[in-house]
């Protein structure tokens, strides 16, 4: 019955974080309901081995049919996985409760600017190219990988919003550039995890197998309805954020 439950939740997870990042947000707490005696550092880990999986499937299925960047988005990925290895490092010398209070309120202020800006990430105009975009996209992965390995919570969120704020792509581009960045960041993670023995492989096989499943699913209705498609469910995860972190950071 354990492993149905978080079978079901990682097919879930896998469903919306395809489409637009924030699959932590139903399967941590999924793990969590579920073994609430395991170590934090292991759920965390069975969460990694389940959700990579599913963000590799969805990058592989928008590569078909999404045109990516390589030339930005390789180099990208590769100093995110160095960022992300870097935070998870610094972790374990430095607590992230510090975030905990002020991440709501950062997503609040993403929240807020989607919802002015009505045509934000509704047209794909790239605002760089060559060199200059492998810099920028370079830049977002180092930032954003670094703050998944050492905090984590909306990580694909802020991969999303800054690729259709900062790089110019619409909704639909920027969810197919996350995955392939969130890829590399949950890689370095689950290797972190691993290696320090907080991993139930045992659990995380089926999981895995659910989570493709939903991303899958995901990311065929994310193709075919496009960015508007995205940007609402962009919209509906970043609340779900908002209300999940603050009730975390304040009311917990």
């Amino acid at each position: 019955m354990d492993l149905l439950l978080v079978s079901l939740a990682s097919l879930f997870a896998g469903f919306v974080d395809s489409i637009v990042g924030g699959g932590g947000l139903i399967l941590v707490p999924a793990l969590f309901a579920v073994f609430p005696g395991a170590h934090p550092a292991t759920l965390f880990g069975v969460n990694k081995s389940a959700s990579i999986w599913g963000t590799a499937a969805a990058t592989v299925q928008y590569a078909r049919r999404v045109q990516m960047p390589w030339h930005a988005l390789l180099p990208a990925a590769a100093v995110g996985f160095a960022g992300s290895m870097l935070g998870a490092w610094t972790v374990t010398v430095i607590s992230p409760d510090f975030l905990r209070r002020a991440l709501p309120l950062v997503l609040l202020a993403v929240l807020a600017y989607t919802l002015a800006r009505k045509e934000l990430g509704r047209h794909h105009a790239p605002r760089f190219s060559g060199h200059r975009e492998t810099a920028a996209a370079c830049l977002l992965g180092v930032t954003i990988g670094f703050y998944d390995g050492f905090f984590g919570p909306g990580t694909g969120s802020f991969f999303v919003f800054l690729f259709v704020r900062w790089l110019g792509y619409d909704f639909l581009h920027a969810s197919a550039s996350a995955k392939l960045l969130n890829t590399a960041s949950n890689l370095a993670a689950l290797l972190l995890f691993a290696w320090k023995g907080h991993v139930w492989w045992h659990f995380a096989l089926a999981m895995a197998v659910a989570n493709v499943a939903g991303s899958l699913l995901g990311t065929r209705l994310a193709l075919k309805h496009g960015s508007g498609f995205v940007r609402g469910v962009f919209i509906v995860v970043v609340t779900a954020l908002i209300l999940k972190t603050s009730y975390d950071a304040w009311m917990r």
